[in-house]
């Protein structure tokens, strides 16, 4: 009984982030007409507004609502960057905040674009361990070796969790102390919107540790079918 008991609490800690980020974005996701102007039209504003005018705004079919900083973009999942419910323009702010931090200098989106860039390169070479991993075992005759590398190789992959937990300072921070202020203060946002508003805030900055969490659970299985 203990045991049910903790796998369904870890199932909650691991699934229940991710389930209630998707459920709070979907939800406020209609009707996709709430507003004047869409997700993409509401980026574009607020950075001409703020006289970010050399950020761009795009449409990203596939890498999901992010800012870029190397590129300077602003990017928009299609129904965020075409419609305008309360989600697409909550979520255009949140991004928008991001390039408010850049703008400014904010030290930990710093910190993390460097992160990130660092991050990629290890996982790059644990690809690269996990392929040689059954040339070593044959050359070498040595399972023991083989199984080595292939840890190395999904701990260094594993690596983007840590990325993703430590950026969620950086998250709340442009949700909470870039994007909501504009909306509110700029009378962006209907009066009864203010609440949810919030909520979707909050969810955009917990994908990050979603992710994580759905990092670990990977992670975990691997290492569950390396256990002898």
């Amino acid at each position: 009984m203990a045991i049910i008991f903790l796998l369904a609490l870890a199932a909650l800690v691991i699934f229940g982030p991710q389930w209630w980020v998707k459920r709070v974005l979907t939800r406020y996701a209609s009707p996709p007409d709430r507003y004047p102007g869409t997700g993409a039209e509401l980026a574009r504003h607020l950075l001409d507004r703020l006289g970010l005018e050399g950020v761009k705004v795009v449409r990203t079919d596939q890498a999901g609502d992010h800012y870029d900083p190397d590129r300077r973009v602003v990017a928009l999942s299609p129904d965020n960057h075409d419609r305008a419910s309360l989600t697409a323009v909550t979520v255009a702010a949140h991004e928008v905040g991001h390039a408010i931090q850049h703008a400014d200098g904010y030290r930990p989106l710093v910190w993390r674009t460097r992160m990130v860039k660092t991050i990629q390169r290890v996982q790059r070479w644990g690809v690269v361990l996990i392929a040689i991993m059954p040339l070593v075992m044959l050359a070498l005759r040595l399972p023991r070796a083989g199984l080595t590398l292939l840890v190395f190789g999904l701990a260094a992959l594993a690596s983007g969790i840590v990325v993703h937990l430590m950026t969620l300072p950086t998250e709340f921070d442009a949700s909470f102390r870039r994007a909501l202020p504009l909306l509110e203060k700029g009378g962006y946002l209907k009066p009864e919107d203010r609440p949810p508003a919030r909520r979707i805030l909050t969810a955009a900055a917990m994908t990050y540790v979603a992710a994580s969490l759905m990092g670990l659970v990977n992670f975990w299985w691997w290492m569950r079918l390396l256990r002898p």
